[in-house]
């Protein structure tokens, strides 16, 4: 498959986004279960499109997997988009940083969980506080609770991340490697 796609699963309790970059996943919420597959494979097993397979990390640099981005390249007055990635699996995040700490949140509104902080091109930001487009719903930057909207009190979902010599890294268990989008 070339280009990633994202799934959502909805329940009467739970809502579960991931991005999938493989010809197929699982996506669970709640009690519900969901697997998809999207490839067509030839007679000799062979991805019919004929692409290569990236590397397992999706990293041939030779940089960490986990590092996500030079602090000095995370904005204050915006965010910036990465990745989350577990196996196939991928969440979509975000960055915001307030002076020299760096907080992280899945890119969805609590309120309404497809829709993205940051649609492409930055988060609003207006003061200290994180703004979502759709509904005008305010995050404070440092524990993503929100302070005003149809979601007050609701919190952003947060990754843990780290700043170590200059640069941000993903250090939440539940991931292997973060790839900036």
């Amino acid at each position: 498959m070339s280009d990633p796609v994202d799934v959502t699963v909805d329940t009467d309790d739970e809502s579960e986004s991931v991005r999938i970059h493989d010809d197929g996943g699982e996506v669970e919420a709640g009690d519900a279960t969901v697997r998809f597959s999207f490839s067509s494979t030839s007679d000799d097993g062979q991805a019919a499109d004929g692409n290569d397979e990236q590397s397992p990390d999706g990293n041939d640099d030779g940089e960490d997997p986990c590092r996500i981005a030079e602090l000095d390249s995370v904005p204050t007055d915006s965010t910036l988009v990465f990745e989350a990635r577990n196996g196939r699996r991928g969440v979509n995040c975000i960055l915001h940083r307030s002076g020299d700490a760096v907080a992280a949140w899945r890119n969805s509104c609590p309120h309404q969980p497809e829709v993205p902080l940051d649609p492409g091109r930055g988060a609003i930001v207006r003061g200290d506080q994180l703004v979502c487009h759709k509904h005008g719903a305010q995050f404070e930057p440092d524990d993503g609770v929100c302070t005003h909207g149809p979601c007050a009190g609701d919190a952003l979902d947060s990754i843990e991340v780290s700043v170590r010599d200059g640069d941000v890294y993903l250090t939440d268990e539940r991931f292997e490697r973060a790839e900036r989008r």
